[in-house]
């Protein structure tokens, strides 16, 4: 490990009219609030020294350190289906890139490191509590094995900011196979720029999807490799029960990561038509609408691909239409093969599916916690193990008898010892997550009273969100009537 950040900046060496060049604006007092070691490792950087002094000036953007090249990426996108031909970094620098030993490439970006060309008339800053809650949230998906950017790191800035109320500053490190968004293609596809849009093209190939080069139509198997990658993506969000809450074009990134952590949240009781966000009052990103925004988000994607897609118009939107036409069975089978992990079936069958739908149905007129019923349902794959269960936290009600006998007579039926059924469960039906009334309790401790000890015991149990013990039964809990929150809201 090195005591330094070795980069090679690769999106620095595209034109200049894809980014601005510029360093961080300093703060006053950077202070090191967490440090993720295991990521820090696995990026081959020593742990001690990120999280040294001179560490922390580079994580607060008072240091550039040597090899990096700050730039803010310009993108445009549709927010909330309205078009922006141009949004950009308003609040976030790519620091560089990491090439690890393993060889895989990342994106070390900061985040609420001052204005840029593309604030719009804002500060470039972030207040510590989104910062505090992206990186309990991107690290806790991390923990569950969906797709995500990861925090390396939060640091408090000595400085406030106003939203309206004068809070404490904060930056975040986040780390992502690249910040190459939908709204990256859709910028220069506005604007005309087909050469640009080539390079683009190359580029997220050779980055993200090599195996596209060797195929006769290498942009068509880029599009139908983001498809794919996007479906998995966003089935795996349906099967835990998050909620984005901001699926913006400009959202959603060509690697297949989850990225924006402003107002998302994790159903509780669980609600097909739950939303969260406080600006999405049509109720446009509702956790039922997801898939098919990522479909449309994906049909924006394949538009701004036209132009290099082929050279005649009509085989492009016939190569386009057939890729995107291909989303919903992708999309489908991640789901269907997701929801027999989560019923403990391990072989197929046709009424496998009408008995997770009848469940679901179960969880939404009884008012049920959805993490917990299929934890609980976990637990009674093999009710006599030796594994610590979630009764004391819930328990069925008479009204699922019959769909529980249903279950046991198809898991029966199936391959498989009760102990294998439920270890597979374990996998598939988490214990914790990050419940928005905790991550917002451990955020109001955090500014309200100075203290961050539960930011870190809450940021320590989201890591091994399979494994339940006595002791973390605190965290597993749903939240009081009292203590139900119902809206989230956007970092900035």
């Amino acid at each position: 490990m090195s005591a330094s950040i070795t980069f090679d900046n690769s999106y620095g060496r595209l034109p200049e009219r894809f980014y601005n060049r510029q360093p961080p604006t300093p703060v006053a007092q950077p202070r090191l609030v967490r440090l993720n070691r295991d990521l820090t490792v696995q990026l081959g950087i020593d742990p001690t020294w990120l999280g040294s002094e001179a560490g922390c000036q580079i994580l607060s953007g008072n240091t550039v350190p040597d090899g990096a090249d700050p730039l803010a990426t310009v993108y445009a996108g549709h927010q909330f289906g309205s078009f922006n031909p141009q949004l950009g970094d308003g609040r976030a620098l790519l620091l560089g890139e990491i090439l690890t030993t393993a060889d895989k490439r990342y994106d070390l970006q900061l985040k609420g490191s001052g204005p840029t060309p593309y604030s719009r008339g804002g500060d470039g800053r972030s207040p510590l509590g989104p910062v505090l809650r992206e990186f309990l949230i991107s690290e806790a998906m991390h923990a569950l094995q969906i797709p995500t950017t990861r925090a390396l790191a939060a640091v408090t800035t000595g400085e406030s900011v106003y939203r309206p109320e004068e809070l404490p500053g904060g930056v975040l490190t986040r780390v992502a196979a690249s910040h190459i968004r939908v709204g990256t293609f859709q910028f220069f596809a506005a604007q005309r720029d087909t050469d640009a849009l080539q390079r683009l093209t190359e580029y997220v190939i050779n980055r993200h999807y090599p195996d596209a080069r060797r195929a006769e139509h290498p942009v068509e198997a880029l599009l139908r490799a983001v498809i794919a990658r996007q479906a998995s993506t966003v089935a795996a969000w349906q099967l835990i029960g998050f909620v984005h809450g901001v699926m913006n074009t400009d959202n959603m990134l060509l690697s297949g990561e989850t990225v924006d952590y402003g107002p998302c949240a994790f159903m509780d009781t669980f609600a097909d038509g739950a939303v969260f966000s406080s600006i999405d009052h049509g109720g446009r990103y509702a956790y039922r609408n997801q898939p098919g925004i990522a479909r449309w988000n994906l049909t924006c994607f394949a538009q701004a691909l036209l132009p290099v897609l082929a050279s005649d118009q009509n085989q492009a939107l016939a190569l386009a239409q057939a890729a995107i036409d291909d989303f919903e069975d992708l999309f489908v089978t991640a789901y269907n093969d997701g929801a027999r992990r989560k019923l403990g079936l391990t072989d197929r069958r046709d009424e496998d599916l009408t008995l997770f739908a009848d469940f679901l149905g179960l969880l939404g007129r009884e008012q049920d916690d959805f993490t917990l019923a299929f934890r609980r349902l976990a637990d009674l794959a093999a009710p006599e193990s030796n594994t610590t269960h979630v009764n004391e936290l819930f328990e069925f009600s008479p009204a699922y008898a019959d769909w529980l006998a249903r279950w046991r007579h198809r898991c029966i039926e199936g391959p498989g010892t009760d102990l294998s059924r439920q270890r597979d469960m374990y996998v598939a039906n988490p214990a914790l997550i990050p419940r928005t009334h905790q991550v917002e309790r451990v955020i109001t401790a955090a500014l309200d009273e100075h203290d961050l000890t539960p930011f870190h015991m809450l940021a320590d149990a989201l890591t091994t969100p399979r494994a339940y013990h006595q002791d973390h039964a605190r965290y597993a809990t749903p939240p009081q009537p009292e203590e139900r929150v119902l809206q989230t809201f956007c970092g900035t």
